[in-house]
């Protein structure tokens, strides 16, 4: 759906106001948003968790995650490194030789502070001098010889080469710079009482997680995508453990995927997703936006992989409206044509086939109405029934104008603390 056509006060907010486990959302916004719709509803059953990095909410501090939690082996790292890589270039880019072997030093850096226990922050300090030896011997005496010895030999190689895919890295991780960022990820003082955020612990209670960033250059986006993955992954263990599938299904809303929530195996997660009881609802502006995060054939991998598909209004997309008009079928037109001769008049009948929905007919799709491609079921246009036209939207509707004018009030007090006492400290 194109912006503004329904997407959260019709898809996202009702889904996350009837979920009966636990909830993820991903989102760009906070005021007059999803965030701020349901986050008392939520709070009534649960601990609602806010990551906050880039203050869209303004929300405090009051909760930290480990970044490094799952960056234990190489596997994990190496997801993680991708997610850094994946939230600074398109698909298009992303194989090429210094954002491969950005990544692969990322990697070894990542492995080496998780494994000795230091935060992230100390690969910022080892991205910045390359000649340190620290995350070598590290690695060595985590007995990886091999990650060592490729981090050694990068360190080592011309220094025309080193120093370029040191500065992509460091590009890549820049968002840590900003040590507000940085705080939500790494361990908190000892005098600050702030709550870890667990996945593990999250995957089976009723609590919600909202992650928030802005988009574009210098995001925390990485993070945000870290984040999600992390949760999701620790939600399949949890499956795998209790038999196979959540006992109550988690609820994943990738509101503005292409944006803040860049996973990159994502198309293969949503094959095996579902049969966990991890529900994953990516929210795109267009196919063309999916395309540009995930490639010609990732987008048509989440695409087949996705049992129920749903199309809003603004598709301007020729090839896609077409093939969408395809997808729901010709139907028969009974056509009457009358001709006259000498002999009089004569009446035939024929049939023709016409398509269901024309490509400009799905262009023109009124918000707030969508398309429905569903598994086993023949295609379905839709009135989407927003959260304010629910039984319970009054009260809904108050704590969302509460939330906003919080976050207003929040906004504006730093704003005045800066005015009056130079920069927040």
């Amino acid at each position: 759906m194109a912006p503004r056509s329904g997407k959260t006060s019709g898809l996202a907010i009702p889904a996350i106001l009837r979920a009966p486990g636990p909830v993820l959302l991903t989102s760009n916004k906070a005021a007059n948003d999803a965030f701020t719709a349901t986050a008392d509803a939520r709070a009534e059953v649960g601990t609602v968790w806010t990551l906050d990095p880039q203050q869209i909410a303004h929300a405090p501090r009051e909760m930290w995650w480990d970044i490094l939690a799952d960056a234990h082996d190489l596997a994990g790292a190496r997801r993680l490194a991708g997610h850094f890589v994946t939230a600074s270039v398109d698909e298009s880019s992303s194989g090429d030789f210094w954002s491969t072997a950005a990544a692969n030093t990322l990697t070894a850096l990542f492995l080496a502070a998780a494994n000795d226990g230091r935060p992230i922050t100390d690969v910022l300090a080892w991205l910045a001098s390359p000649a340190d030896r620290t995350p070598v011997d590290l690695l060595h005496d985590a007995g990886l010889d091999a990650v060592a010895a490729q981090l050694q030999g990068t360190v080592a190689g011309a220094v025309e080469t080193r120093d370029g895919i040191y500065e992509t890295a460091r590009q890549y991780a820049s968002c840590l710079l900003d040590p507000e960022i940085a705080a939500w990820v790494t361990p908190p003082h000892r005098s600050e009482r702030i709550a870890q955020f667990r996945p593990e612990a999250f995957a089976t209670s009723r609590d919600t997680l909202f992650l928030l960033s802005k988009d574009g250059g210098g995001s925390a986006s990485a993070i945000i995508a870290a984040a999600a993955d992390a949760v999701m992954r620790a939600a399949v263990i949890q499956a795998e453990r209790d038999g196979g599938r959540l006992d109550a299904p988690l609820l994943a809303i990738l509101d503005e995927a292409a944006n803040v929530c860049k996973i990159q195996d994502l198309p293969d997660l949503y094959s095996h997703l579902g049969s966990r009881g991890v529900i994953p609802v990516t929210i795109l502006q267009s196919y063309r936006q999916g395309v540009r995060v995930w490639g010609e054939a990732g987008m048509d991998a989440l695409w087949s992989a996705s049992t129920v598909k749903l199309i809003g209004s603004g598709i301007d997309d020729a090839d896609f409206a077409d093939k969408l008009s395809r997808l729901v079928g010709d139907h028969d037109v009974r056509t009457v044509s009358v001709s006259t001769s000498e002999s009089g008049k004569s009446t035939s009948v024929s049939m023709r086939q016409e398509r269901v929905l024309p490509a400009d007919a799905i262009r023109a799709l009124p918000k707030g109405s969508a398309l429905l491609l569903a598994t086993g079921i023949r295609p379905a246009l839709l009135d989407l029934k927003p959260w304010y036209k629910e039984p319970d939207a009054a009260r809904h509707g108050a704590a969302s104008a509460k939330a906003t004018a919080a976050i207003t009030e929040r906004a504006l007090s730093k704003t005045l603390g800066r005015d009056h006492f130079g920069p927040a400290a």
